[in-house]
């Protein structure tokens, strides 16, 4: 399985922006997707994830910014960002399970992209 990320960019605070992940290779709409995101020099942490069923869950810090969705006819699973805060600021990775369900550890998650920069300004 092969992930691709893309939608990255620089944005003002109280911006939005749509990251994707289009997967290929031996996919299935049947496994858990997850955002996952990293700082400098800070460890990767969690952003959020959503199940086969469509089932979301999200870090505290970003619960009623962030959303999730996926269109399992493309493969395709998508990270709506909205009111962007400078502390959002990461490499956003996009990472897929093996498994229908999915947690909040990186360890949860088998295969992973390369990651796309999200770079918010004050």
């Amino acid at each position: 399985v092969q992930l691709q990320a893309s939608g990255g960019g620089l944005v003002q605070a109280g911006g939005s922006l749509r990251l994707t992940c289009v997967a290929s290779g031996r996919t299935s709409s049947n496994n858990a997707m997850g955002w996952f995101r990293q700082a400098p020099g800070k460890e990767r942490e969690f952003v959020g994830r959503i199940n086969w069923s469509g089932g979301t869950a999200y870090a505290d810090s970003v619960k009623g910014r962030f959303t999730i969705s996926r269109d399992n006819a493309k493969s395709t699973v998508y990270l709506h960002m909205n009111i962007l805060k400078p502390e959002d600021t990461a490499v956003y990775y996009c990472a897929s399970g093996a498994r229908p369900y999915a947690g909040r550890e990186s360890s949860d998650y088998r295969y992973w992209g390369q990651g796309t920069q999200v770079t918010v300004s004050s």
